[in-house]
């Protein structure tokens, strides 16, 4: 079965790449399709090379005619190889005053000259070659009919060699077409269409610009669910404990099992209270947004279960965007210290500071714990990474065995 398979496999492989096959007739009718489209570059050349002193005029109506030979070109790609090469984006037409100096000045002009000048003639050329391939073969080939036909008295060469010679150019036609082919498309995207470097440049500040959107669309969403929690269903149960309370402080004559429902439902409403404060506060505290950063920090230093010394130096606001991953990024460096490092204390420190990189707003988290804080093994630092990294921000880790655990977060804000 396995012999078996491996000669199918040989016989799809060899049926799919003989002469006659739609690989062979695509590659032959793309390289022979490049024969015409050359032919303006062609005759520019010689224009350029045999009457003396004309290469400046020649080269200027190649050079004026170089939009219509790219449009050509991609014509050619497109509807002989499904390739599309794409376009190069412009602000001006070529025919107006801009957009000529546009043009003349753009790296993607003298490309494409490039390519209309050097590779067009020769995959013109190459083509031909297909083309004189195919013919010679199919008239090498068929040497018997014609000499059936139209006896041809020298016989200097024999009629077998001629055939076998004829039959080696058939099957090396279609080789020499996909090579051309490849070579071209290769040249193509790399000449004729936007430069791929600035194009993923472009893409990259795209995609850097949508996350900036989406980032900010999602922290103006958490603001918007912590003001609807604080001013709704907080609020709510707020009403409903004091109710309880009033209920459990002037209903003195129930019978003890009624108190004792009125009683359990006070504690869980108060309960309720505190776990939907912690939720608003782990959505987007509310003191952020209204006092800023200093003042977000130092609640959460205060609740911290040993000393933090808090220092905030920042001058202006940053983003809001990144306001909160800094609130957010000391929140669990304390929570990542409270629940592994054993430490007695922690220093924290945030400070607005300038770089090659522009406006950085640097976070140290210090503790005297007893370190070995390792990334890899550990969700807390891996969340400290993601979060950070969402607005390209940098964090760096040191902790030794037996401590101490240094974090140190940089994030980009504007000035």
């Amino acid at each position: 079965m396995a012999l078996r398979g491996a000669l199918r496999r040989t016989y799809t492989w060899t049926a799919a790449h003989a002469p006659w096959s739609a690989w062979a007739r695509r590659n032959t009718a793309f390289t022979a399709a490049a024969i015409p489209v050359a032919l303006p570059a062609l005759l520019a050349l010689a224009y350029a090379v045999v009457p003396p002193g004309h290469s400046p005029v020649a080269l200027l109506l190649l050079f004026a005619l170089s939009p219509l030979l790219t449009t050509l070109q991609r014509s050619r790609f497109w509807t002989l190889l499904d390739l599309d090469v794409p376009e190069v984006a412009r602000e001006e037409r070529w025919w107006r005053p801009r957009g000529l100096l546009e043009r003349m000045r753009s790296e993607a002009t003298w490309r494409q000259y490039g390519y209309h000048l050097v590779v067009s003639p020769l995959v013109a050329a190459a083509g031909a070659l297909v083309v004189l391939a195919w013919g010679a073969g199919v008239a090498g080939t068929t040497l018997y009919a014609w000499d059936w036909a139209l006896p041809y008295p020298d016989r200097s060469l024999s009629p077998e060699l001629i055939t076998m010679a004829g039959v080696l150019l058939l099957l090396c036609a279609p080789w020499l077409a996909a090579l051309t082919t490849r070579v071209d498309a290769f040249a193509a995207a790399a000449l004729l269409g936007p430069n791929r470097s600035r194009e993923l440049e472009r893409r990259v500040e795209d995609l850097a610009e949508s996350r900036a959107g989406v980032l900010d669309a999602a922290d103006l969403e958490r603001r918007r669910i912590e003001r609807d929690l604080h001013d709704g269903a907080q609020q709510r149960l707020v009403a409903l404990a004091m109710n309880l309370g009033i209920a459990r402080a002037t209903l003195t004559d129930l019978p003890p099992e009624a108190r004792a429902v009125i009683d359990e439902a006070h504690r869980e409403a108060k309960e309720a209270i505190e776990e939907l404060s912690n939720l608003v506060r782990g959505l987007h505290p509310a003191v952020l947004e209204d006092r800023g950063l200093d003042a977000a920090l130092s609640g959460i230093a205060a609740r911290a279960p040993f000393p933090v010394e808090l220092t905030v130096d920042m001058g202006t606001r940053p983003g809001p965007t990144v306001e909160a991953v800094a609130y957010f990024v000391v929140s669990e460096a304390l929570a990542n210290v409270a629940k592994h490092a054993r430490a007695a204390h922690c220093s924290v420190r945030v400070e607005r500071a300038g770089g090659r990189t522009g406006e950085r707003l640097r976070i140290t988290v210090t503790d005297d714990g007893v370190g070995g804080a390792d990334p890899a093994h550990g969700t807390g630092l891996v969340g400290l990474r993601k979060r950070v990294g969402s607005v390209d921000g940098t964090i760096k880790i040191t902790s030794p065995i037996g401590g101490p655990t240094d974090i140190t977060v940089e994030l980009p804000c504007a000035p």
